[in-house]
């Protein structure tokens, strides 16, 4: 099970979210927004924002994230939740 990071946390309550660790096999988080399930966002077998910056560094992580950006452009409200949860 993924381990939501305050940083996720302070992300979802600026974008007016609620996350909890999700049910889904391979998904980090399920988003709900009013209580409802609105998108099940993030791979399990893939690092994130957080995730770089806790196991190899800020400067490393900074780079992820803008290769990330560039490779994920218009992938629809769970792509875009992802972005912004996550990275």
């Amino acid at each position: 099970m993924y381990q939501i990071t305050p940083y996720t946390y302070a992300k979802a309550k600026a974008l007016g979210v609620t996350v909890k660790s999700s049910t889904k096999r391979h998904k980090k988080l399920d988003v709900f927004r009013d209580g409802s399930l609105i998108a099940s966002v993030g791979d399990t077998r893939y690092s994130d924002f957080p995730s770089y910056i806790r196991d190899k560094g800020e400067k490393y992580a900074l780079e992820r994230r803008r290769l990330y950006h560039i490779r994920h452009k218009g992938e629809g409200l769970a792509g875009e939740l992802a972005k912004e949860l996550l990275w």
